[in-house]
């Protein structure tokens, strides 16, 4: 059993569980039409975002069935014994691509524009003072959620910070007010020191299997440099991040076949007046992103202990991964 140091969560590596994945490639999938490629624009006509804007190649336009509104109020109200607010939010979606090429088919300067559209976002919804916290999610494949093939991301805000943010967030500052170091930056000096759980790395990013995957090849993406938000990214830090995941998806690509998986990014929620409320996020919490393949179902066992199961160790998953070679 391996604990994840951020998480707080146990994974139980057992070999009694190798057994072949339950979805197949999502390249087997049935294709349909999209509505998201060009000349499909009446389809979702608002565009929030166009990159460039003749002849777009990202396009950032709201979801048509979002679970979150900017309508409402984010004042949290009573229920009798519970609480509840109204679904306050934003819920957008990135087109990744005018035609139908994958996320890692798309040619980094492409890429850097995805990533600068996710930026750019992130920083006109945080001017809505109750938007709290923000993410990045990426389906692909059916059994991840996608239900358009196409590559796709999504923006979600909110107008609370997420349990699972909070937990992050919480462990961070715990860990810096005891040892006054980020725990960031301890995992990446063990990755570094050990070798043995690295996928790739460049200038400024780390790509690693975590010492307690949650399952087979999952992958973690951490910035060099010490930085809470994504919005922080320096335009040099935007092209190194596009190098990262397009080779980071080719490698996971070529290992598994082409996988369903679920694609998180965490960056820090925005400040309040506070004064005991996040103060040391800047030291402590580090913006980072997360691919976790989808295999399996989760079974009985891990819903009911709140334990992830694995069959692959992380280090053996690395090691395969590096030695898938990119093409050309």
């Amino acid at each position: 059993m391996r604990l994840d140091p951020l998480t707080q969560a146990w994974t139980i590596f057992s070999p009694a569980r190798p057994i072949p994945p339950a979805f197949g490639s999502v390249r087997d999938e049935p294709a349909k039409d999209s509505p998201f490629v060009a000349g499909a624009e009446r389809f979702a006509p608002q565009a929030l975002l166009a990159a460039p804007e003749a002849e777009w190649k990202v396009r950032v336009v709201p979801n048509r069935a979002p679970i979150l509104r900017v309508e409402g109020d984010a004042a949290r109200h009573s229920d009798g014994f519970y609480d509840r607010m109204d679904g306050v939010g934003a819920h957008e979606v990135v087109i990744e691509d005018s035609g139908d090429r994958a996320f890692e088919e798309l040619p980094r300067p492409q890429i850097e524009q995805i990533i600068t559209a996710w930026k750019a976002r992130m920083l006109d919804l945080r001017r809505d003072p109750r938007m709290r916290s923000f993410t990045i999610v990426k389906s692909v494949g059916v059994p991840a959620g996608e239900r358009v093939r196409h590559s796709v991301s999504q923006l979600l805000a909110m107008a609370v910070i997420s349990p699972l943010l909070a937990r992050k967030l919480q462990t961070a500052r715990t860990f810096y007010d005891a040892r006054k170091r980020s725990i960031f930056e301890d995992i990446l000096t063990e990755e570094v020191r050990t070798g043995t759980r690295l996928v790739y790395e460049n200038n400024g990013f780390t790509v690693f299997c975590p010492y307690a995957s949650r399952a087979p090849f999952e992958l973690a993406i951490y910035p060099k440099r010490q930085c809470a938000d994504f919005h922080g990214l320096t335009d040099q830090e935007t092209a190194q991040l596009a190098d990262v995941l397009k080779i980071a998806l080719h490698k996971l690509n070529g290992a598994l076949d082409h996988p369903p998986y679920n694609f998180m990014l965490f960056t820090a929620p925005t400040r309040t007046a506070r004064a005991d409320h996040w103060t040391t996020l800047e030291r402590d919490f580090r913006w980072h992103i997360e691919i976790l393949p989808r295999l399996y179902y989760r079974g009985g066992v891990e819903l009911a202990t709140g334990c992830w199961l694995n069959s692959v160790w992380p280090e053996v998953a690395a090691a395969h991964l590096r030695s898938v070679e990119l093409p050309e």
